[in-house]
């Protein structure tokens, strides 16, 4: 992910708000990839789907959106995360976002990076 859309995904509504950006090195295994159009499908999704601004309402209305019964589902298949774009104004299709529900396990590392130690807590 890039700092600019990083920016953007943190700041979706309103004001640019005071923000703090950190780098992780990350090798997860078992990544369902949504630009692959054939496999959306098959999970019964477009990426229409994925882009629906309505999600919120539907959530508050019916207890989960479509894409959250979707990860539900891929975490139950053994799925780790998604690969999805970034949705956040002003990004385009290459600009993409790594969604995380299970880490930590076998052949998968986090690592957040912080080579000249600048989060060391006093």
């Amino acid at each position: 992910m890039s700092v600019m859309t990083a920016i953007r995904e943190a700041n979706q509504v309103g004001v640019l708000q005071p923000i703090t950006l950190v780098a992780y090195r990350v090798h997860i295994q078992n990544l369902f990839d949504t630009r692959d159009g054939v496999a959306l499908s098959a999970v019964g999704m477009s990426h229409a789907d994925l882009a629906d601004p309505s999600w919120r309402d539907t959530m508050r209305d019916h207890g989960e959106a479509p894409t959250q019964k979707l990860g539900s589902m891929l975490f139950q298949e053994g799925y780790n995360g998604i690969i999805v774009r970034s949705l956040a104004k002003g990004t385009s299709p290459d600009q993409l976002n790594v969604v995380l529900w299970s880490w930590g396990t076998e052949g998968s590392e986090i690592k957040l990076v912080d080579d000249e130690n600048r989060l060391r807590l006093n």
